[in-house]
């Protein structure tokens, strides 16, 4: 068994692209976005994981069993958090007392 020989290059432009997109973030945090701040925040934090997996953690060179593993584990993640915010959002607000 050989492990996949990535060039240096690949892993210098990465990580340049990764502190583009945290220098993005942070000047993104500094505007005033209103509602897409949120948004803009999570989409560069979305593109920076999937970089990170896809090319320090190797999930580009691996056999297809790794990704089906990482997308089976967001797919559970992205349930077990619609029933959570389901049963948040339909429960009613119960006032304090004195309030």
């Amino acid at each position: 068994m050989s492990a996949h020989v990535v060039p240096r290059r690949i892993y210098f432009t990465v990580f340049t692209l990764l502190m583009v997109l945290t220098f993005a973030t942070v000047q993104a945090s500094n505007l005033d976005l209103g509602r897409w701040a949120l948004v803009v925040a999570l989409v560069i934090a979305c593109v920076k994981a999937t970089m990170v997996m896809l090319w320090f953690m190797h999930v580009k060179y691996s056999s297809r069993l790794i990704p089906l593993g990482l997308v089976g584990g967001f797919v559970w993640l992205m349930l077990l958090l619609g029933i959570v915010f389901s049963d948040y959002l339909s429960r009613g607000w119960v006032p304090y007392p004195g309030k």
